[in-house]
């Protein structure tokens, strides 16, 4: 489902947030299993930074790499690649990374609840066993998935962050709980919450930039910028540019799933 709803400007909120001098912050949204738009994002990235002077930069992937899309297991080598050029490159943990880490425990009940929301294409993108995923009943699955996810996916998955702070940017997968100090955010809040912060219209005294709700267009409001465009459906992967005072946008081209498919 795409959200439309825009939340009302806050005339007492703030017009102005920083990225400490010397640092430019590449941020992208949900990819959910599109490694096709990934590495195109990626690429767009590369260009920009080549047309701006000497910084520090950091490439922050927002959560939610996996799932829905047919490329996870693509999308986590691709992330885990990057650390290569990108030396700082830091990883939120979103809810349906959250929710795969807890389906590879061989729990039955996670892995049906991880595969009824999106997570079986996850479980296809890595299955490599001769038995038919089709066929395979969820006990089977919850066996054998564990030794089909490389240690290294699982290691960069569960050492991702829940929260990062740069500058007067704070950086979720899926927003704040208004009104409780950064410090003690809940984790379900940060990797769950929606309706709750989306619609709360005061300063947080930070701009909070998040994925997880999907929009038709980049979500920018006086106190949160919302930048999952929906990428494993729309075809569009966005990443939000921060430098000094400014900040701008990449969007990638847009090719559906089907698209994708009868390329």
């Amino acid at each position: 489902m795409f959200w439309k709803r825009k939340s009302k400007p806050d005339p007492s909120a703030r017009d102005s947030f920083a990225i400490p001098a010397g640092q430019r912050v590449y941020a992208i949204g949900d990819i959910h299993g599109r490694d096709d738009l990934f590495s195109e994002l990626v690429d767009l990235i590369r260009a920009d930074n080549m047309t701006r002077g000497p910084a520090r930069v950091t490439l922050i992937l927002l959560g939610d790499l996996v799932d829905r899309g047919p490329q996870s297991a693509e999308v986590v080598e691709r992330a885990i690649r990057l650390r290569e050029e990108f030396e700082d490159l830091r990883l939120l943990i979103g809810n349906h990374e959250e929710c795969f880490l807890a389906a590879l425990t061989g729990d039955v009940r996670r892995l049906r609840y991880f595969m009824r929301i999106g997570g079986d294409a996850t479980v296809a993108s890595y299955w490599n066993d001769d038995l038919s995923l089709t066929s395979a009943s969820f006990e089977e699955v919850a066996e054998r998935l564990p030794a089909m996810v490389p240690a290294a996916h699982v290691d960069f998955l569960g050492q991702g962050e829940d929260i990062i702070t740069i500058g007067d940017y704070v950086f979720v997968h899926a927003g704040i709980r208004p009104g409780v100090a950064l410090e003690r955010q809940s984790l379900a809040d940060l990797r769950w919450i929606r309706e709750d912060f989306l619609q709360d219209e005061r300063d947080h005294g930070v701009m909070v930039v998040h994925g997880h709700t999907i929009r038709d267009e980049i979500d920018e409001c006086p106190n949160r910028i919302g930048i999952d465009t929906g990428a494993y459906q729309s075809g569009v992967l966005t990443a939000i540019v921060l430098e000094g005072t400014a900040r701008c946008y990449l969007r990638t081209k847009g090719v559906s799933v089907s698209g994708l498919a009868a390329a």
